[in-house]
């Protein structure tokens, strides 16, 4: 598609592909400046939670709900569920992505395939739900909108009905193909009587 967009421009108009590859170009790198920086203070941010150990009392308030989604997690997967779970809350999708990679490594119990309470984070970590939208909202800030906040609702609706619907998808098929014996052994970190 890109040799065929440059093919095109060379015989129309020149002068214009590399002005479009230098305006593309800066445009992109500026995204990711201001993505950087928005993602590096809540990094930062997730970082000084799990210093001061109120990443613990997130995994505390969380804890109910994360032991009914995921039945047999560690303790440590809990922890790196609800700081998962919190950047979403918040926004930052990205920003929660190596939480979920830890606790995924967390759930991982030896199977040839992702057992359900891995299935059941992809779920909630791709629906995202969201309170508090923060990139979408710096992104609009940083380009001038002028009602930065006025998708706030219909972002709620959507990604609270998308996490219902997906846990509720992988409580029926969990169901229908329960876990293989060998996908259910007790995740790591799990004291065994």
């Amino acid at each position: 598609m890109l040799i065929a967009s440059v093919s095109t421009l060379i015989f129309i108009d020149p002068s214009a592909v590399l002005e479009s590859m230098l305006a593309g170009s800066n445009a992109a790198l500026r995204l990711s400046l201001e993505l950087v920086a928005v993602y590096g203070l809540w990094l930062g941010f997730f970082a000084i939670l799990e210093k001061t150990g109120a990443s613990k009392l997130i995994a505390k308030l969380l804890g109910p709900l994360i032991r009914f989604l995921f039945k047999g997690a560690s303790l440590e997967a809990q922890k790196l569920i609800s700081l998962n779970m919190s950047a979403n809350l918040i926004g930052l999708g990205s920003a929660a992505t190596p939480m979920g990679i830890g606790a995924i490594k967390e759930l991982d119990t030896g199977g040839k395939k992702a057992n359900t309470n891995m299935i059941m984070l992809i779920v909630i970590s791709t629906t995202s739900l969201q309170l508090l939208p923060s990139t979408v909202i710096s992104l609009r800030t940083q380009h001038n909108s002028q009602a930065v906040t006025s998708f706030l609702l219909a972002c709620f609706i959507a990604t609270v009905l998308s996490t219902i619907i997906g846990i509720v998808l992988v409580k029926i098929m969990s169901k229908i193909f329960p876990d293989k014996p060998a996908d259910v052994l007790p995740a790591k970190g799990l004291m065994i009587d």
